[in-house]
C-alpha cells in the first residue's frame, strides 16, 4: 500500500475520535507524570543491590542503541532523548564487567529521577515467564488449535510517527476498499476466519495453553521428536486486550482475593463447556513467528529479553532501553501465602497490551515452572525509578542551562 494512503487513513482517524476506540491499543495519554532529581544512595537498596545481574539487559539495549542514528528517538515517551545523548554512557556500561564498575558507570554518566503522579509514587506490578507448550508441525486429532502468522494483509500504523502527541498509540485492521477497518476479533478467527489460508506456523495440544501464550507474548513448543521451536509475537488485530480474567472477576467465578493465572488455569480445567466462550470474551488475538530458542524471547525494543531484568512499561510514559530502579515484591514460589521484597536494576525493554499506566511494570521472568509460579501470582503494589544519562535527567527537571 502506498505510503500515502496510510498517511490518509490515520488522518481520517485523527478527525473521527470515535473510530478509534475499535482500534487503539491503549487508553489516551493521561498528562501528569513528575520527575524529581534525587541521589543514587536515596535508592531503596543501593548500597546493597548487587547490580551485576543487569549487565546482560545492559548490554542488550545499549549494543542496540550503538546501531541507531544519532538523531533517532529512543522509543517510547520522548524523554528518552535521541540515541546520541545515551552514546557516553552506553560506552561506560558496555565497558563495566562487574557490580562496582557498573556503580562507578552510573554514577558518573547517570542520574535517577523520582517518579510521581500527583504525588502518588506506587504503582502496579505484576510478572509474565516464557510460556511451554506442545505442539506439531501438522493438525492432528490432538494438536488442533493452531498458532497462526501475521497475516499479510493487516496493516499496523504507529501514531507516533505521524504526531509527537500520539507517541504510544497504535492502531491497526485491514484496508477494504480504501478505508482501514477492523481486523476480525479473537471469536471471528476462532469461527475460521483465517481457516484455509495455511497460515499457522505450529499447532498445539490446548487452546487453553495458546490463550496464555496470547497473553505472555512468547514461548517455547515441545515438538514430538523432542526438540523446541520458540515462537515470538510479529503482530496482534487491534482489538483492545480483555483479559478473562476480568471476565472470571465480573461473573464471580473467581473471587479477587483468589484471582491468579493458577486460579484461572484451574477453573478452566474444571469447566472445559465453558473455554470457548470464556477465551472469546477476550476480543484480543495474537499472531507469531518462529524465533530461535537459544537467544531468548525478543521484547518490543526488539533486543532478547533477560530474566529477572527486563520490564514491560507503558511506552507513552517510559522511554524504552532505559535502566529503571524498581522496589517491590513478588509472590514466594514456595510459599503460597508469602511475598518476598526485593530491589533490582532493571531495563525497560518491553510492552503489552494490558501494561498500562504511569507507574505500572511487568516483569519478565524467564522459562519454566519456577517462572510461572511466579508470574502467574505477582500482582503487588511497587515504585521505580528512571534513569537517565545526565544531561537528559536536566532537561527532565528543568535545570538545563
Amino acid at each position: 500500500m502506498r505510503i500515502s494512503t496510510v498517511i490518509g487513513l490515520v488522518l481520517l482517524f485523527l478527525l473521527v475520535p470515535a473510530l478509534l476506540v475499535a482500534f487503539v491499543f491503549v487508553r489516551p495519554v493521561q498528562v501528569g507524570l513528575d520527575f524529581e532529581r534525587i541521589d543514587f544512595v536515596d535508592l531503596p537498596g543501593w548500597s546493597s543491590t548487587d547490580l551485576s545481574g543487569a549487565l546482560p539487559a545492559l548490554e542488550q539495549s545499549c549494543r542496540k542503541l550503538r546501531t541507531q542514528p544519532a538523531g533517532r528517538r529512543l522509543p517510547g515517551a520522548a524523554i528518552g532523548g535521541r540515541a546520541g545523548d545515551w552514546k557516553v554512557g552506553c560506552d561506560a556500561l558496555l565497558a563495566a564487567e562487574n557490580d562496582a564498575d557498573l556503580r562507578i558507570a552510573l554514577l558518573e554518566h547517570f542520574d535517577p529521577l523520582e517518579v510521581s503522579l500527583e504525588g502518588q509514587t506506587s504503582g502496579t506490578f505484576t510478572g509474565y515467564y516464557e510460556a511451554l507448550l506442545k505442539g506439531s508441525s501438522t493438525a492432528s486429532e490432538r494438536f488442533n488449535t493452531p498458532l497462526y502468522g501475521r497475516p499479510p494483509e493487516l496493516v499496523m500504523v504507529d501514531l507516533g510517527l505521524f504526531r509527537s502527541d500520539l507517541a504510544g498509540r497504535r492502531v491497526a485492521g485491514t484496508v477494504d476498499n480504501g478505508r482501514l477497518v477492523p481486523y476480525p476479533s479473537r471469536a471471528e478467527i476462532e469461527g475460521g476466519a483465517l481457516a484455509g489460508r495455511s497460515l499457522e506456523v505450529l499447532w498445539v495440544d490446548s487452546p487453553v495453553d495458546a490463550y496464555f501464550l496470547h497473553v505472555q507474548g512468547s514461548g517455547r513448543v515441545l515438538m514430538p521428536d523432542g526438540s523446541f521451536i520458540g515462537v515470538g509475537y510479529a503482530a496482534q488485530n487491534g482489538h483492545p486486550n480483555n483479559l478473562i480474567g476480568r471476565h472470571l472477576l465480573r461473573t464471580g467465578a473467581i473471587p479477587r482475593e483468589k484471582m491468579s493465572g493458577q486460579a484461572i488455569r484451574a477453573w478452566l480445567a474444571a469447566n472445559p463447556d465453558a473455554v470457548r466462550e470464556v477465551l472469546n470474551t477476550d476480543p484480543s488475538f495474537v499472531f507469531f513467528r518462529q524465533i530461535d530458542v537459544g537467544g531468548g524471547p525478543f521484547g518490543s525494543a526488539n533486543v532478547p529479553l533477560t530474566a529477572g531484568h527486563s520490564l514491560a512499561v507503558d511506552r507513552r510514559h517510559l522511554p524504552l532501553h532505559a535502566p529503571v530502579w524498581l522496589s517491590a515484591s513478588h509472590p514466594d514460589p514456595d510459599n503460597a501465602d508469602a511475598a518476598v521484597p526485593f530491589t533490582r536494576l532493571m531495563v525497560a525493554q518491553d510492552t503489552g497490551g494490558a501494561i498500562t499506566g504511569e507507574i505500572r511494570g511487568d516483569v519478565f521472568w524467564g522459562f519454566g515452572d519456577r517462572a510461572e509460579e511466579i508470574a502467574g501470582r505477582m500482582d503487588h503494589e511497587g515504585r521505580y525509578w528512571l534513569l537517565l544519562p545526565k544531561a537528559l535527567a536536566a532537561r527532565a527537571v528543568g535545570d538545563e542551562p
